[in-house]
């Protein structure tokens, strides 16, 4: 196997106990900072090459998100470490019991095309920040990115501890072969099983960040406007190429035709009359995927945009609506500048209509009502929620990341990173001493020995009260 050898030699230093030390991680973790403000232009620069990312968003999601995920890491890092202390009983009240936060080995992150920077860093962040050694492989499909990251990173982090591996299919699946500790992949979920299926070989914990088909619940009672600029923004940012965007609105017929003029308004404020000549909207990644898209337009009627340009990758902000359920754009995750309506009596409706699919990465829901917006969150499943926006639950490093059932598996941002890349031990370190104490649970066995290991290790429930 190629990469046989350099797991060799990353696992031969995580075992010398190198990346062990606090000191060593805010290190590594302060060399990551250099890298985003040394390379801030070329990271601006090869996204946009790769599918015409503007430089604010690239800004907004590449730099500013990581930094925020590196100085929260920093900043709690010494906290993070420490052994947690739990409960005793009776029997160990002069012993210590505590939970260490061990790293796992030597770890593998497999990152997208999509957020190039921001989705291998900000795992690499909480892999560095637990003690791990790690292996990185970039997307092939960004190209750009792909070559800044494989050229520089190296340039920044300990070799001995930290490596690029570059390549497409067939590499990563050489790469996959291999025994690794941890494994974290982010993409979609044929791939994630492909990489469940080679970790369990291995009996590798696994973290899937995987995408789906994120609903968007518009109630009837909302402010029209402010709803169409908060889903417009949501759907069209990097050019739909987003899992947790809005794949899909759920309205009421009335509503539909409300929405129409708003989030046409809202497209010609953002982008201007002509998108294509907006330096604020991206392209997409690839042909393959371009054409991929391009093939989603068919379904129900185009209400808004629908241009194409497939030399340059283009494809407008688009708007399909009395799309059905059983149309194409229904049948797959978009992840492109289309947003389909389908239309739905009621909100109960609404609920049964993503209940009776797989769980989604992240679900929306708009109400002035906030009754309704709980109604949404209480009786559906989805890996996040936002209520009266789209997006901006994922800039907050106190909530966990991440997806269940379809759309993945595991948490990460801010502790729930450190969280991930940890292995939380439970340890009890007792006495020498005291061996009177321990008597009771020894052979011969008694009634009266019995009694005595019942009165010091017995849970008993907090007494309840019952109103009568």
């Amino acid at each position: 196997n190629p990469y046989a050898g350099l797991v060799s030699h990353l696992r031969a230093s995580w075992l010398s106990g190198k990346t062990r030390p606090m000191e060593y991680r805010v290190a590594q973790l302060e060399a990551l900072g250099r890298f985003l403000d040394d390379k801030k232009q070329e990271i601006l620069e090869a996204t946009e090459l790769d599918m015409g990312k503007p430089s604010f968003e690239a800004f907004f999601s590449e730099i500013l998100l990581c930094k925020n995920e590196l100085n929260i890491t920093l900043n709690n890092l010494s906290h993070w470490m420490k052994d947690e202390h739990v409960d005793k009983n009776l029997v160990m009240q002069l012993d210590s019991v505590f939970i260490r936060k061990d790293p796992y080995g030597v770890v593998l992150i497999i990152a997208p095309w999509n957020y190039p920077i921001h989705l291998f860093l900000v795992p690499l962040i909480g892999a560095i920040a637990a003690g791990n050694c790690a292996i990185i492989k970039p997307s092939e499909i960004s190209k750009n990115t792909e070559r800044l990251v494989a050229e520089t990173l190296s340039c920044y982090l300990d070799n001995d501890c930290f490596a690029v591996v570059t390549g497409g299919v067939p590499e990563t699946t050489r790469l996959l072969e291999n025994k690794f500790d941890y494994i974290f992949f982010t993409g979609t979920p044929p791939v994630g099983r492909i990489v469940m299926t080679a970790a369990a070989k291995h009996l590798t914990p696994v973290t899937l960040e995987l995408g789906g088909k994120n609903p968007c619940y518009v109630s009837d009672t909302c402010d029209v406007t402010n709803v169409a600029r908060r889903v417009a923004w949501g759907r069209f940012f990097n050019a739909g190429q987003t899992c947790i965007a809005p794949d899909y609105l759920l309205c009421t017929l009335e509503m539909q035709e409300k929405l129409m003029p708003a989030l046409r308004e809202a497209i010609t404020e953002f982008f201007g009359p002509n998108p294509r000549e907006s330096p604020d909207f991206g392209r997409i990644v690839s042909d393959k995927q371009f054409q991929r898209i391009r093939a989603l337009l068919g379904s129900g009627r185009v209400a808004i945009g629908g241009q194409t340009d497939e030399a340059e990758r283009y494809i407008a902000p688009t708007v399909l609506a009395d799309v059905l359920p059983s149309d194409p754009a229904m049948q797959e995750e978009i992840f492109g500048p289309i947003l389909p309506i389908v239309v739905i009596a009621n909100m109960d409706e609404a609920i049964d209509f993503i209940n009776a699919r797989p769980r989604p990465l992240a679900l929306y829901a708009f109400s002035c009502d906030s009754k309704i917006v709980n109604q949404v969150l209480e009786r559906t499943s989805s890996g996040g929620f936002c209520g009266n926006d789209t997006l901006m639950h994922v800039t907050l490093t106190s909530l966990p990341f991440g997806g269940i059932g379809n759309s993945g598996l595991g948490k990460y941002h801010g502790k729930s990173t450190f969280d991930t890349f940890s292995h939380r031990r439970g340890c009890l370190h007792r006495n020498m001493g005291l061996e009177t104490l321990n008597t009771p649970r020894y052979p011969p066995y008694t009634q009266q020995k019995l009694g005595l290991l019942t009165t010091t290790f017995e849970v008993k429930r907090r007494g309840t009260c019952t109103l009568l």
